[in-house]
């Protein structure tokens, strides 16, 4: 096939169609909720075929969400949330993985391999052990009992595990030869290696986190405490509901996300680049 002057292969055409496909299942479920959130009163939301430009765009249904919703405390408590995982992955998972991927000790394939082996395990089947032991903890619905769980994870300790294997010896070995101690050829030698896999388990933290829905409905009870996804699910009535303030309410979710890849996107394709999902 030739157009333009240029051979196109079939595999051409085909890798063209998947990445088409791949495009609007990614993007267009995001397209319609932008589009259903900018429908007035005037759009049939329920038409068929569903039509994606509006015929009375307005904004209204944004502010709605605003009205019914208390979103700044929702969204300062999902902050807290947020900063705690981020924090306690960032902090855990380096020292997990050093531990694994750089030092030599007894059980330490043993350790790895559990680790590993809570990855195949889901949520579901650990959230009642996890929910007694935050409710003997006397944490329960308070904000440090949803960021509890998602601490750590074992994702996370495999990216870095992997990101500090991908480190020369020699480096520490010549720290050795100068004296450094382990603390030290930890912080000094290892860590600055390993800065931008550490900003993508911050980032898969923050977003983990900050999308929670099932967790926290499970451990918060009191409304003060709900993160932003949470509250958001009173835009939901219990006889009636308006698809167009749900879509507002979800996109209002979604901007914070957005704002914080935006911030640390070239860190987090840096990391990657770096070898930190590298097995």
């Amino acid at each position: 096939m030739k157009i333009a002057g240029k051979r196109i292969t079939v595999g051409k055409v085909v890798q063209y169609l998947i990445l088409i496909l791949m495009f609007v299942v990614l993007v267009g479920p995001f397209v319609w909720e932008l589009s259903l959130s900018l429908k007035g009163p005037g759009d049939n939301v329920y038409a068929v075929p569903p039509y994606i430009i509006p015929k009375t765009p307005t904004l209204e249904n944004y502010v709605d969400v605003f009205r019914q919703v208390p979103v700044a405390h929702y969204m300062l408590n999902s902050l807290i949330v947020a900063c705690i995982s981020i924090a306690g992955n960032i902090i855990l998972s380096t020292m997990a993985g050093y531990a694994l991927g750089r030092l030599k000790w007894k059980g330490r394939g043993l350790v790895f391999a559990i680790f590993m082996g809570t990855m195949v395990i889901p949520l579901e089947g650990v959230m009642i052990s996890q929910f007694l032991i935050v409710k003997g903890m006397g944490l329960q619905n308070t904000l440090v009992s949803v960021a509890l769980p998602g601490l750590v994870t074992a994702m996370n300790i495999l990216l870095m595990t992997n990101a500090f294997k991908s480190i020369p010896m020699e480096l520490e070995e010549a720290a050795m030869v100068d004296g450094a101690n382990l603390w030290q050829r930890f912080f000094r030698i290892c860590v600055p290696q390993v800065k931008g896999t550490m900003t993508v388990v911050g980032i898969f933290a923050f977003v983990g986190a900050w999308n929670d829905f099932l967790w926290p409905l499970i451990t918060i009870s009191d409304e003060n405490n709900y993160t932003l996804t949470l509250g958001m699910n009173r835009l939901k009535g219990l006889f009636i509901s308006d698809p167009r303030l749900i879509a507002a309410g979800a996109l209002v979710s979604l901007i914070p996300i957005i704002i914080f890849f935006c911030c640390f996107q070239r860190y987090f394709f840096r990391g990657l680049e770096a070898g930190g999902l590298k097995g």
